[in-house]
């Protein structure tokens, strides 16, 4: 039976095409399941009483069954959704003044191995389908509920303001599905968010990059992580497939159609490893032609990771060469770490297809040297 969460407007215009039912009813619908939260479709009062009853018949609207619902001191809260194949999915929100951040997943389990990160180690296992994308925000939305944590009042106290799909694995990896909960997640009949407030983090897959950028260009993070190809293949091994150098281009390229004017460098600060004074120059160096902003994030222990966090004195003295060069750098306050929601902690539940998990040795502490 057709999962409705499936589709965006123009699929569910397609499937309601094919009731022999107009366009304006797929419109009508949606708002009722995304702006309304609706499951039931007696409930769409504004919808003709036969075709609520066609509906029933022939479709459902299904999320992921809550598993577990965690709450950080800090106000960040953190779900656990069952995907299904004894599968499960963490997604995070963030509330802070002026905003609501909901962090979505699009994996179970994570392919691309990057070294410090808790959902790589967990392995891989499938894609989740546009509806588990989307479901994520949809019930997001229902368990927050009217009295949830809300923003100023900017998006008229809409509880979730921005999307990141920096979730549980590689956006781009499972493009199809992420484009069409993307085209969900901006319409303005489901939840009209700005593309500026939906962003996409990837790793480097330079060819999805192109095609977001002509498909559905939101803003767009890179996990860059490190300053050079040697260190970066280490880290993060996609680079040994598409390295710095066209990894690069293909930002600049994006910028040509992005709702932002620069790129968001994700760089995850390892203690020895990528956080000297030459390491902050290097990445000058590396994106001096590409306008950009970086995001120093502290690493986020995990049990086994063999990396440590940098002193909060390093990460100051990184920031400072990075803005001495007029690169605009934050450092990400670490949030809901105590329910091991902050970023790069995401595990979930996975059962590995990869064996890459079960066969992983402890991490190889030489690239600390």
């Amino acid at each position: 039976m057709p999962n409705l969460l499936d589709y965006d407007l123009d699929g569910l215009a397609a499937w309601f095409a094919g009731l022999e039912e107009k366009p304006f009813r797929a419109r009508q619908v949606m708002r009722w399941i995304h702006r309304e939260g609706c499951d039931d479709f007696g409930a769409m009062t504004d919808v003709a009483r036969a075709l609520r009853a066609k509906l029933e018949a022939q479709a459902e609207i299904r999320a992921p069954a809550l598993l577990r619902d965690s709450l950080s001191a800090d106000g960040t809260r953190k779900w656990l959704f069952d995907v299904g194949g004894a599968n499960a999915v963490e997604t995070v929100f963030i509330p802070e003044a002026g905003r609501g951040t909901l962090c979505v997943s699009s994996q179970a389990g994570c392919a691309l191995d990057c070294a410090f990160c808790a959902t790589g180690r967990q392995g891989f296992n499938r894609n989740l389908g546009t509806a588990e994308i989307v479901g994520q925000l949809w019930l997001a939305n229902k368990l927050l509920g009217p009295a949830g944590e809300r923003g100023d009042g900017e998006d008229n106290g809409r509880v979730i303001s921005n999307v990141v799909m920096m979730g549980m694995g590689e956006p781009l990896a499972n493009f199809d599905n992420v484009v069409a909960a993307l085209r969900v997640m901006l319409d303005d009949h489901a939840y009209g968010l700005s593309r500026r407030r939906v962003t996409v983090s990837t790793s480097g897959i330079v060819p999805a990059i192109d095609r977001l950028r002509e498909e559905c260009p939101v803003a767009l993070a890179v996990s860059l992580h490190a300053p050079d190809d040697a260190l970066r293949d280490r880290l993060a091994p996609i680079n040994r497939k598409y390295p710095l150098r066209d990894l690069m281009a293909a930002c600049r390229r994006y910028l040509e159609r992005a709702p932002r004017d620069f790129v968001t460098f994700e760089y995850v600060m390892l203690a020895g490893v990528n956080d000297s004074d030459a390491h902050a120059r290097a990445l000058v160096a590396l994106v001096r032609e590409t306008p950009c902003k970086f995001n120093l994030i502290p690493f986020n222990p995990f049990p086994h990771s063999g990396f440590a966090r940098p002193p909060v004195e390093r990460v100051r003295r990184f920031a400072s060469i990075l803005s001495e060069a007029g690169i605009v750098a934050t450092t990400r306050k670490t949030r809901g770490g105590d329910v091991a929601a902050a970023c790069g902690q995401l595990a979930g539940q996975v059962q590995d297809r990869t064996r890459r998990a079960s066969a992983r040795p402890l991490p190889m502490m030489e690239v600390c040297s």
